[in-house]
């Protein structure tokens, strides 16, 4: 009884979110187009993503298993750089990275955003023009300033007076003049759909604004003629889905910018207000719009530069789960089924918190599927967990599944294609899935799955 759709009485209503739908979905077989893959469907009773059924990639490559759209990946690029067209969009490589997707992004003709030495040489691996390269992170070791400034990036973020010293001392090095921009942190906090206009100066990222570690940052890198200082960069936050706080944002940039050409003479050509932009993950989320984001953030920049009597600088945005999240998909099979009367049904899955660590850092809600056959049972409660040795490892915290679901089906999870594999990791000593893109009817293994012989290298 308690694996179906009833009501479970007053401990059942504690335990529950409070915002959680009372009713399940009308039909649990259907893909929502802005939640799933732009080339999913169904087909004989399976999902199929890119024309390949998630049956014969399961068959071919096992569970758990990371299935990237390549053509939504690449259409969501030609998005942004039509809707920014005039401008620059570097994607955000820690959304997530791999040779191929660092090909593809540079066959796109979009620029890249690495923030560690390590996602650098993924690039620079494939032939990624450095030139198009920006290199950001709170702490830069200087060994990743050297690899930076000696492959020549176009353009590092600094982050604190260290990294402008370190800089001045690589650039006279290897006779090079990087393009340096300051990451402001604006006292602008967004979070989903709202944005808090305060001094948020208590973080890690960039030189505050409201102390004038900014301004300070901007004299020193001035002071030193072998940097070139070409701009400012703010971040404000992720899963953003309007243009409110940067518009806040913008204008507090634009008076550092008069600072900067008051006190300097110095007019500083360009503006990158970050990245962030939100993906609809459940029923009721906003789908975003790329053109009207970009449309308004132009005239946001435009006004705000036109106000401070200033040229209109040139605009850098850096999309990264805005393109990647929902290209991708998970692929589990089932395990256990675990009624536990008058709660919910726990179904099990063979991956969890390793594959996906977002729920349990951020509370994240996805949307999943039965997707090796379609079903008319009716909807059971359920929450779908991991197997690691956490009670935390939940991979979709409250969703409606058939009732008639049962151990080896599988279960899809939409938009994981953004920080998941990103944040995969060993826990309990589980490989990490492989990566798989489809396209046009065909699979290819890009990341490939660890073996057990991957989990011992190095053990000594």
């Amino acid at each position: 009884m308690s694996r179906f759709a009833h009501p479970a009485g007053d401990r059942h209503a504690e335990v529950l979110p409070e915002e959680r739908p009372p009713h399940a979905p009308a039909d649990l077989n259907t893909l929502d187009p802005t939640i799933w893959p732009r080339t999913s469907g169904r087909a004989d009773g399976s999902i199929t993503i890119g024309g390949v059924d998630v049956r014969d990639l399961v068959a071919e490559h096992g569970t758990p298993l990371y299935v990237v759209d390549e053509e939504d990946f690449r259409s969501r690029c030609r998005d942004y750089a039509g809707a920014f067209s005039g401008g620059e969009v570097h994607y955000a490589g820690k959304a997530f990275l791999c040779r191929e997707v660092a090909r593809w992004i540079m066959q796109e003709g979009l620029g890249l955003d690495v923030c560690s030495a390590g996602e650098l040489a993924v690039a620079l691996s494939v032939g990624f023009p450095p030139e198009r390269i920006t290199m950001h992170g709170n702490n830069k070791s200087f060994a990743e300033l050297e690899r930076a400034v000696e492959a020549g990036v176009g353009h590092i973020v600094a982050d604190s007076f260290e990294e402008i010293a370190r800089l001045g001392f690589l650039a006279d090095k290897y006779g090079r003049r990087p393009q340096v921009m300051i990451r402001v942190t604006v006292g602008v906090e967004a979070h989903t759909h709202e944005f808090i206009a305060t001094a948020h100066d208590d973080q890690k990222f960039g030189f505050s604004l409201s102390s004038g570690a900014a301004a300070e940052a901007a004299r020193r890198i001035l002071a030193l003629p072998q940097l070139e200082l070409v701009g400012l960069h703010s971040h404000i936050g992720s899963q953003i889905t309007d243009t409110a706080g940067f518009e806040v944002a913008a204008g507090r940039l634009a008076k550092l910018l008069v600072q900067i050409k008051d006190e300097h003479d110095v007019v500083l050509p360009e503006l990158d207000l970050g990245g962030g932009y939100g993906i609809p993950y459940v029923d009721g989320d906003i789908a975003l719009d790329v053109k009207e984001i970009a449309d308004s953030l132009r005239e946001i920049v435009s006004k705000v530069a036109g106000n401070a009597g200033l040229p209109v600088p040139k605009l850098t945005v850096e999309p990264g789960r805005g393109i990647a999240g929902l290209a991708g998909v998970t692929l589990y099979e089932v395990g256990t089924i675990k009624d536990v009367e008058g709660l919910r049904t726990y179904v099990s899955v063979d991956g969890g918190m390793s594959d996906n660590l977002r729920t349990a850092l951020y509370g994240a809600e996805y949307t999943a599927r039965l997707a090796s056959r379609e079903s008319a049972a009716e909807p059971m409660l359920s929450r779908m967990v991991g197997k690691h040795c956490e009670s935390g490892d939940i991979v979709v915290r409250d969703l409606w599944l058939p009732g008639d679901l049962a151990p080896g089906d599988l279960v899809a999870v939409a938009g994981t294609g953004a920080y998941c594999r990103s944040l995969a990791n060993n826990y309990n000593y589980l490989p990490k899935p492989a990566v798989v893109a489809v396209k046009d009817g065909a699979s290819r293994v890009i990341v490939r799955r660890e073996t057990e012989d991957d989990l011992l290298r190095g053990q000594l």
